[in-house]
């Protein structure tokens, strides 16, 4: 059985942390850059996605601090993270391998 693909928030959150540990606003606007501002997390669905990474060990909370008041959790990509996060990499390396040649076969036979 093949592992579940990420979705692409996901995918993006652990590109996010591979630059290291980042708290959930800097997470949210790194994936905001990353994506060209094509995907803006809302904080419901940035900490629902957050929990289910935890929860399945692919993050974990590096450490935690107050600043104006208010707790500040930073998450850190796990060696499985790592793992998941190469794997995907690899898969989507390998489809846009395919489309491309498809691409150019397809160009050259319009010609």
């Amino acid at each position: 059985m093949t592992k579940p693909v990420l979705q692409e928030p996901s995918f993006l959150i652990l590109t996010a942390l591979a630059a290291g540990p980042q708290h959930g606003y800097g997470i949210m606007t790194d994936v905001a850059s990353i994506s060209g501002d094509r995907i803006k997390l809302r904080a419901g669905t940035l900490y629902a996605a957050l929990d289910r990474l935890r929860s399945d060990g692919i993050i974990d909370v590096d450490r935690e601090e107050v600043v104006d008041g208010r707790l500040r959790r930073y998450y850190k990509l796990t060696q499985t993270g790592i793992a998941v996060l190469d794997e995907e990499v690899s898969r989507m390396r390998a489809n846009v391998k395919v489309a491309a040649r498809r691409l150019r076969t397809l160009a050259a036979g319009a010609s």
